[in-house]
């Protein structure tokens, strides 16, 4: 019987067996932030330890850092100022890798991550953030982890893990128009529930997962945590490989021969057996967007706000009670007074070029507030140098530093208490983007749409009335 991909990168990483499926796992690089790094670097220090590889650790400021043009330490988020400055004297003190406030290299961790050549096909990354899994589209073993075990990983290099089952989902078929990665991951969700992957690790597969580019299967990987996965990856190809080629941190020369040759084993083997297995095709999924205040609670942007009814008909109910929408009304032309694209789930070029390709010649509805944050500085130096900022702003939109804003409240920003905002983040709970917020989570193109119109829409509508002006764009 063959092995999964799964099997085979713990194969890899495997130290000690210590029984009850339970392994010590070799951690190749670690990744910091200013949120938690600080902590973690703190009680280095403090017990006297040391960080044991400085040069396989990472560090970025993405958190709490303000994404306001001129940035510097001063943060809205209480406290802010001492966690950045914190992070920046523990960071320096253990010398490990910093992309700091000012650096040409900063941004959140995830994107800075896979953008720099830190994540690597077949590498294991941990980092103190749930949506870590994000590198797992690149071929990497990538996942959340608390302080005190990055502080076990930074002063051994390994952490005990518990061997999930595996998973292998199917998305089979091709695309419809306008339809995205991000609606494949919430189509999944809606579908087997926010707790469907629980237990797993997920392999993504299918002639679908194979047709995304790199950047579209970050976006799929980074919600294997709101479907309560372990983890989730994708087997690497040519375009991963073409994508991590001649990145800082990526190998070079014979190693880079080696690498390759290593990561084109890197798939699970026509024989290999997972615990279980999902298939879907893609061409019954149309956009996507959250009406409730989980992400399992999806629809089809055409579709109408569901009534409360089996097993979790209460916790619909407590939904519906928070999100102020009555079951049967459709949920497109709910009006909205906010727009977001950013985070470490739609924040990187290819998310950037075709929000600002829709936004040719439109501009957002009056009365409703709309920001775009980049998810690295270097996105935002590429797509400066493209000039998409100012088709951003000539259509109402904010353009912003880097950095995770305004993907979740902890006392900084927000678009204003009980206010309704549609999202290309990850998660949809209550108060998520500031008290009381509404945050209903769906594409770039759906959040880009929707800001247009000043009402939750479906942007198949749009991108086919511009549909001939796009050809003629390509011709």
């Amino acid at each position: 019987m063959g092995s999964t991909l799964i099997e085979k990168i713990l194969s890899d990483h495997s130290a000690i067996d210590l029984g009850d499926r339970r392994r010590l796992i070799y951690i190749d690089r670690i990744f910091l932030h200013e949120r938690t790094g600080s902590i973690a670097l703190q009680s280095l220090q403090e017990s006297g330890r040391q960080v044991a590889r400085p040069q396989q650790v990472f560090c970025t400021m993405d958190h709490i850092v303000d994404t306001f043009p001129g940035r510097g330490d001063e943060t809205l988020m209480p406290s802010g100022t001492q966690f950045i400055q914190a992070t920046r004297k523990e960071a320096h003190h253990a010398g490990i890798h910093l992309f700091d406030v000012r650096d040409e290299n900063q941004g959140i961790a995830h994107v800075v991550a896979a953008e720099q050549g830190i994540a690597l096909p077949g590498l294991t990354l941990v980092c103190p953030d749930s949506h870590t899994c994000t590198l797992g589209g690149l071929g990497a073993l990538a996942w959340g982890i608390g302080s005190t075990e990055a502080e076990h990983a930074l002063t051994t290099r390994t952490l005990e893990l518990r061997i999930a089952k595996t998973l292998r989902v199917n998305f089979e078929g091709t695309l419809g128009f306008g339809v995205t990665a991000k609606d494949m991951i919430l189509h999944l969700i809606a579908q087997h529930g926010a707790d469907g992957g629980a237990g797993y690790v997920v392999e993504f597969a299918g002639s679908a997962i194979r047709a995304l580019d790199v950047e579209q299967r970050m976006t799929l990987c980074n919600m294997a945590v709101e479907f309560s996965a372990v983890s989730g990856l994708i087997a690497p190809d040519e375009k991963t490989i073409d994508y991590v080629r001649d990145r800082p941190f990526s190998p070079r020369g014979e190693q880079w021969d080696k690498a390759v040759a290593y990561w084109q084993q890197l798939r699970s083997d026509d024989d290999a057996v997972f615990d279980r297995e999902i298939s879907i095709d893609v061409s019954t999924i149309a956009p996507a967007i959250s009406w409730g205040i989980n992400p399992e609670q999806t629809i089809a942007v055409d579709a109408s706000i569901p009534a409360p009814i089996g097993e979790k008909s209460a916790y619909m109910q407590k939904a519906i009670d928070y999100i102020k929408l009555k079951p049967g009304t459709p949920i497109a032309g709910t009006p909205i007074d906010a727009a977001f694209i950013g985070s470490c789930t739609n924040s990187r070029l290819s998310d950037l070029r075709a929000v600002a390709e829709f936004l040719q010649d439109k501009h957002i509805a009056p009365g409703v507030a709309a920001v775009c944050v980049p998810g690295s500085t270097q996105v935002k130096r590429a797509a400066e140098a493209e000039g998409l900022h100012l088709t951003f702003q000539r259509a109402g939109f904010e353009w912003r530093e880097s950095g995770c804003s305004m993907c979740f409240y902890a006392g900084g920003e927000t678009f204003g208490a009980g206010k309704r905002v549609v999202s290309t983040t990850n998660r949809n709970f209550e108060n998520r983007q500031g008290p009381g917020v509404k945050t209903h989570i769906a594409s770039p193109l759906t959040v880009a749409a929707s800001a247009v119109a000043g009402a939750i829409t479906d942007p198949r509508q749009m991108l086919t009335e511009q549909a001939p002006t796009r050809r003629e764009h390509q011709l």
